[in-house]
């Protein structure tokens, strides 16, 4: 077994390296990486077949770093160990997992004794272990009338970045119809009611304002996310 431990925080490294090294005597090598960047480079000159894959690092992001160990080797079990259980990391780690792959989520605070079975549960027994709380969230993003579907979120997305509805049908290749269509579907979703109002009869909020506060609150959105659609919508832009 040939064990890959990306995460950024030198004392994280320390620990799961003496968590590993107690809970799996089947190992044959432990390497370590810094960032997404290094872990995709180790994967393939080490043949790494499991990773503990942190979320949150500089340069590449744990969900990018997976999804391109992935598709180079689908094999490759994952557990990704994180501090955020927000929707927008569930959602995305969700949507990169290669169908048949053998993956789990844990939060850094979970103990000792869960990390190990874990460990144990995905890298040997090849089980997908989910800390409930992520599996939680991942039954609501999964329930069509309460999770967004890809295009609400990409709109949401949009307007957090404060695009107006006609540059984001022009970007989307799309009608102007089209995008108030989806941000109807986001603001129910959202449970956001544009004819609340104050006393004197003038609207109570601003519904794209609304939507953002209420996704942020929700952890439907995160700065990993946005920096990579800005990136998205710099590129239009050129």
């Amino acid at each position: 077994m040939h064990v890959l431990i990306t995460e950024d925080d030198p004392l994280h490294r320390s620990y799961l390296r003496s968590v590993i090294e107690k809970a799996l005597p089947e190992l044959d090598s432990l390497h370590e990486a810094e960032d997404g960047d290094v872990a995709i480079e180790l994967a393939a000159q080490k043949s790494i077949d499991s990773v503990v894959m942190d979320l949150q690092m500089p340069r590449t992001n744990g969900v990018e770093a997976a999804r391109r160990i992935w598709r180079s080797s689908p094999n490759t079990r994952i557990l990704f160990w994180s501090n955020y259980s927000g929707e927008a990391y569930v959602r995305g780690v969700s949507r990169i997992v290669p169908k048949g792959a053998v993956y789990g989520y844990l939060i850094k605070s979970a103990s000792e004794e869960s990390l190990e079975l874990a460990l144990r549960g995905v890298f040997v027994q090849d089980q997908c272990i989910v800390d409930r709380e992520v599996r939680g969230i991942q039954m609501r993003t999964e329930n069509t009338l309460e999770g967004l579907s890809d295009a609400e979120f990409e709109v949401l997305y949009d307007i957090a970045l404060g695009m107006t509805d006609h540059s984001i049908a022009t970007m989307r290749k799309m009608s102007t119809r089209g995008v108030q269509s989806r941000l109807k579907h986001l603001y129910d979703k959202l449970i956001i009611d544009d004819k609340d109002s104050t006393a004197d009869g003038g609207p109570l909020y601003n519904s794209r304002t609304r939507a953002v506060a209420i996704a942020l609150s929700r952890g439907l959105l995160n700065v990993e996310g946005l920096k990579t659609r800005q990136a998205e919508l710099d590129r239009w832009l050129s």
